[in-house]
């Protein structure tokens, strides 16, 4: 999930310890996602819930927003430069198309140059394929 490092922070902000930070936190990790912000504001209303009740009124209220959200997928990519002969078009665009890669770029003069991006955890995989692969030379690139 997410990035190389996971931070977040579940704050009871002065209910009962672990009685809202955490049980909202759970229903974020329940539904797999990263890089979200969820907030639930409780007005007392003069009846005391006890921890039990405190708990299970944060869990479900961040359940119910989550569930009506609009999870937005995204990827973390790694990206890489090709350059290589017209000679070796057919197994570069192979190695392309049977790891299902993006040419975001790409630059056909006297030899060719692509711009192609990899998830992220499959791009030490795609980089080692293309440094063994003769006349084909692949380089990072920053983005």
């Amino acid at each position: 999930m997410g990035f190389d490092t996971i931070r977040y922070r579940a704050n009871d902000d002065g209910e009962p310890n672990n009685s809202a930070g955490q049980p909202i936190y759970g229903q974020i990790l329940s539904k797999e996602i990263t890089n979200v912000l969820v907030v639930v504001v409780r007005y007392f209303g003069g009846i005391k819930l006890g921890v039990g009740g405190l708990i299970n009124a944060y869990k479900t209220t961040a359940k119910l927003i989550l569930d009506e959200c609009e999870i937005v997928e995204k990827t973390i990519d790694a990206y890489f430069k090709l350059n290589f002969e017209y000679v070796d078009m057919n197994k570069v665009m192979r190695i392309i198309k049977e790891n299902n890669l993006e040419i975001f770029d790409q630059n056909m003069d006297l030899s060719c140059e692509f711009l192609i991006s990899v998830r992220k955890k499959k791009s030490s995989k795609i980089k080692d394929i293309f440094e063994n692969m003769y006349g084909v030379k692949i380089e990072d690139v920053k983005r």
